[in-house]
């Protein structure tokens, strides 16, 4: 492999540690998008739905959308090469941190409704923000699911970069190679 495609190599322990941290994110995000309900069995909302159990969900998806953004923010200020991979995966990790985002905002949106619903004056202010709960909601959990898949994406450009890692050779030593001996009088090497 050319010197300066080795060099342009994020280090193989920090990719493998990105990608540890990433698959961890991805499952969350993914098991979120499918743990968190807000209709009961028979697809209604409860009567009076919790708010407290809301509130959870939107700390939840802030939790995420802060890691996701400090790893992404990590990783790009850590990029020391311009290469198709690092584009690549900054452009998956910028994704993932605004998909996290408006998940986070939906399940706020969400929350906030259910505190309304019991100060709803009509019946028909009652069934506006249901809806509105019910929207927000789902719309948050598909912001979830697309975080996952765009963290999965950059995983797999990760995947693809620890390949390039497997066919560069790797020094055995930190140390540079001895320089040959300078040429003697003659101008033959010694």
């Amino acid at each position: 492999m050319e010197p300066t495609v080795q060099r342009n190599l994020i280090p193989r322990d920090d990719t493998l540690h990105l990608v540890g941290a990433l698959d961890a994110l991805k499952a969350k995000a993914a098991d979120n998008a499918q743990k968190w309900h807000l209709l009961d069995e028979s697809g209604h909302i409860p009567a009076e739905p919790s708010f407290t159990e809301l509130f959870e969900h939107v700390s939840g998806a802030q939790d995420l959308s802060r890691d996701i953004l400090r790893l992404t923010g990590d990783f790009a200020t850590s990029l020391q090469s311009t290469s198709r991979a690092d584009h690549a995966t900054l452009d998956h990790l910028a994704r993932a941190s605004t998909m996290a985002a408006h998940a986070a905002s939906h399940f706020s949106e969400t929350a906030e409704a259910a505190f309304r619903l019991p100060r709803a004056s009509t019946p028909a202010d009652q069934h506006y923000v249901k809806n509105h709960m019910v929207i927000d909601h789902a719309t948050a959990r598909a912001y979830l699911r697309r975080t996952s898949e765009a963290l999965r994406d950059a995983v797999k450009e990760l995947n693809g970069h620890l390949d390039s890692h497997r066919m560069s050779p790797t020094p055995s030593h930190r140390e540079s190679p001895v320089p040959p001996p300078p040429p003697g009088p003659s101008g033959r090497h010694r």
